[in-house]
């Protein structure tokens, strides 16, 4: 691990305090192949505020919680990675639009979970998002 103090405005970032370099070594068990990759991170916050061990656990909780909170709920439950197109603007828009619908979601129903509302709207598939009392 490595840990740097940055002078925000040399790296054109105002709030960076720190970049973080976290190597990673990687070994595939049936061909033995060792691969190393370095992954880094500006963070707001001055290096001594954490421990090497408590920088790790900040990263490894927030890319936790995109993998739950985001790309599950966008695959899993929303199909978002069988998207048959392979045009890269057709896959933005819908990504975009799936943002959106998600905020809105949100927005209006605060208190169930998209696998719930997944179910009711595909039940009743004339219901509209805005108006739905499900």
């Amino acid at each position: 691990m490595i840990l740097r103090p940055v002078e925000p405005t040399a790296i054109d970032f105002p709030f960076a305090r720190t970049l973080v370099g976290i190597r990673s070594v990687r070994t595939v068990k049936p061909t033995g192949v060792t691969t190393t990759e370095w992954r880094f991170y500006l963070s707001s916050q001055e290096p001594t505020e954490r421990t090497p061990e408590g920088w790790i656990g900040l990263i490894r909780g927030h890319w936790g919680g995109v993998e739950n909170r985001n790309h599950w709920r966008r695959d899993a439950l929303w199909g978002e990675d069988k998207t048959r197109s392979r045009d890269a603007n057709v896959v933005a828009n819908l990504a975009l639009v799936r943002s959106a619908v998600f905020r809105l979601i949100n927005h209006y129903y605060p208190d169930r979970s998209h696998s719930e509302l997944r179910e009711a709207f595909a039940a009743n598939p004339s219901v509209t998002l805005f108006t739905a009392k499900l």
